[in-house]
């Protein structure tokens, strides 16, 4: 694996792949790998003939008050790791190379970014659209991998390549989880033992809240929402939010009718657990403002 830490190289790097008729899958990472990134992956190895990974810390998609200095770094066991899965190129870039002193220039999605995670994270989507716009046009991909756990910035950022017409198809991978249904995230290991082992019940919450929409004993948001909530009450955290809306478009759908995204953020001790669960619900009949069925 070949080790890359400027665009200009990277771009020469994938033309001399191109040359040669191969094609390239991208994925980005902010390193500190697990089995999700790695899955991404293996399915841009199956489905490219080249492979390029980037690992660079974001600062832009940090506010002032978030964690980007502690935020967790390994490197040397992230090219171990990206060694064995059979990726020909890692681009590892730093932030003066990407953000040098002048710099002035941000991408920004409206409309799609003032909802779930972005009303308690404001600008951080500006962040990530900015810095994959540079990435994709360093890399120059045919396809791009992103995990479904972060349901909102693969929105995003399918809307982002639409608009900018980038000639690349975007993947969107199952979120892959521990097998207690943890979704599998670098912040976990802020988690404490304690922490970690109450974690699991904001997936299990989902999951029974999308049984009962599907069949249809849930048919309003606003009810969605109170049973989330009310299944995660005792929790030792805080609900951030718990949302239903569109899969697609991020739009609110009152009754619930169609393919939809569960989405819900809690704040678990220094973690922030991001998980979501997509469903499609047929709708109810039952009158507006009918409640959930309480399981006994």
């Amino acid at each position: 694996m070949k080790r890359i830490s400027s665009a200009s190289a990277l771009t020469r790097a994938v033309r001399a792949f191109r040359r040669n008729g191969e094609t390239v899958g991208f994925v980005p990472t902010m390193g500190f790998l697990h089995e999700g990134h790695l899955s991404l992956v293996r399915r841009a190895r199956k489905e490219n003939d080249r492979v390029v990974a980037s690992i660079f810390v974001n600062p832009l998609q940090f506010a002032p008050t978030e964690d980007l200095d502690a935020y967790p770094r390994d490197m040397k066991r992230d090219r171990r790791l990206l060694t064995a899965e059979g990726v020909d190129l890692v681009y590892e870039p730093t932030a003066a190379a990407l953000y040098p002193d002048g710099y002035r220039t941000h991408v920004e999605v409206t409309g799609l970014d003032g909802v779930l995670c972005g009303v308690s994270r404001p600008g951080h989507f500006r962040g990530v659209t900015t810095i994959v716009t540079k990435l994709l046009h360093a890399a120059d991909p045919d396809r791009l991998y992103l995990g479904q756990k972060d349901h909102q910035q693969a929105v995003i950022l399918t809307r982002m390549v639409r608009d900018l017409d980038f000639a690349l198809k975007v993947v969107v991978c199952p979120t892959v989880r521990e097998r207690d249904g943890l979704a599998m995230s670098s912040r976990n290991a802020y988690l404490t033992a304690e922490e970690r082992s109450w974690a699991p019940n904001l997936q299990r919450a989902l999951a029974e809240v999308k049984r009962e929409i599907e069949a249809g004993r849930i048919v309003r948001s606003e009810l969605a929402t109170q049973a989330v909530a009310a299944r995660l009450a005792s929790g030792p955290g805080e609900l951030d939010y718990a949302e239903v809306l569109s899969r697609d478009d991020l739009a609110p759908v009152d009754p619930l009718r169609g393919k939809l995204v569960l989405a819900a953020a809690y704040k678990l001790g220094r973690a922030r657990l991001i998980d979501n669960v997509w469903l499609d619900a047929k709708g109810g009949s039952r009158p507006r403002g009918s409640g959930e069925r309480r399981k006994t």
